[in-house]
């Protein structure tokens, strides 16, 4: 045999005995399975959160709406400093939720005492952005439930609204977030909540002599 295929085939041993050394050894197995798991592990964690926040987040627009309706069902009368102060008080029940601000509009609503009675706009005031305004057009026609629709009573209607942003949409960058990102950015969330006066059976625009606090 010559030098040449005596060390070939010394070479070619070697080689088969590493590789079955290989195929044997399972230490490094529970690494790998663990690189390919974790990105899902990751991903469905994520998910769990976002979901969690966004429900905890929906059901607090539901309560701004219940509360500020029950402040200024409490009030005998109200002007733009009053019902802004209850404004503040609302937004801040989001918290600590803050990548957006809840947009809250509170009307008053007459209801006239005829056989077709209509709910109209007796006065309304919004912040949208934190920035307040007055709101619906006073006079205007508003469409409630029928069932509140009783002749010649008021109702107080509490709007509030706002564009969920979860977490990862709001770390991305505006870039990033044009692509699939974006369909889960803005999730709209919105409450209407109506009541009646707690105090008085009519809760009046005063902004004369109704005190601000």
């Amino acid at each position: 045999m010559s030098i040449f295929a005596f060390y070939s085939k010394r070479l070619a041993g070697r080689i088969t005995a590493a590789v079955s050394s290989m195929v044997r050894d399972r230490r490094g197995v529970a690494a790998v399975e663990f690189a390919m798991i974790a990105p899902l592990l990751l991903v469905l964690y994520f998910m769990t959160m976002e979901v969690t926040l966004a429900l905890e987040t929906n059901k607090k627009v539901s309560r701004i709406s219940s509360m500020v309706a029950d402040l200024v069902t409490q009030q005998t009368c109200v002007n733009p400093t009053k019902l802004d102060n209850i404004i503040d008080i609302g937004q801040a029940t989001i918290y600590p939720y803050d990548r957006t601000v809840p947009s809250i509009e509170i009307t008053g609503i007459k209801i006239s005492d005829e056989t077709n009675p209509k709910a109209t706009v007796d006065w309304s005031r919004k912040s949208v952005n934190n920035t307040s305004s007055a709101g619906a057009p006073i006079g205007s026609e508003v469409s409630i439930p029928a069932a509140l629709k009783i002749r010649g009573t008021y109702l107080v209607r509490v709007q509030t609204s706002l564009d969920y942003r979860p977490i990862i949409a709001w770390a991305a960058d505006e870039k990033a977030s044009l692509g699939l990102m974006s369909a889960f950015d803005n999730i709209p969330m919105a409450e209407t909540y109506y009541l009646r006066g707690r105090l008085s059976s009519e809760v009046k625009w005063d902004t004369s002599t109704c005190p601000s606090a």
